[in-house]
């Protein structure tokens, strides 16, 4: 059974930075690894993922400030957020596709709720 569990979330100010991480368990991260985000109102959007062959996706309006990576020995995947603006609030969640590529995401965590001030 694949579970993966987020966590790390938090409140912060602008300008402040956030590391979540992702514990997989039944899931191999050599896979393809993503992080979600959902704000009130509006659909979950892809934040971040990384493919099996070690290709980067960043949604435009995080590029530059966040970062995805991985440790592999303890299955665990991390999303860095620095410069962090109340427009990053929302649950963040985790998930993996199955796959080296990243197509559809069918594993998902529960997710961790990132709130940021102005």
């Amino acid at each position: 059974e694949v579970e993966v569990v987020e966590s790390g979330g938090g409140s912060v100010q602008a300008g402040g930075s956030l590391r979540l991480s992702c514990v997989s368990s039944g899931y191999s991260i050599r896979n393809c690894v993503g992080w979600f985000r959902q704000a009130p109102g509006k659909e979950r959007e892809r934040v971040a993922s990384l493919t099996g062959y070690g290709d980067t996706y960043y949604a435009d309006s995080v590029k530059g400030r966040f970062t995805i990576s991985k440790a592999d020995a303890k299955n665990t995947f991390y999303l860095q957020m620095n410069s962090l603006k109340p427009e990053d609030t929302g649950m963040y969640y985790c998930g993996g596709t199955g796959s080296w590529a990243c197509g559809n995401f069918i594993y998902w965590g529960q997710g961790t709720q990132v709130t940021v001030s102005s």
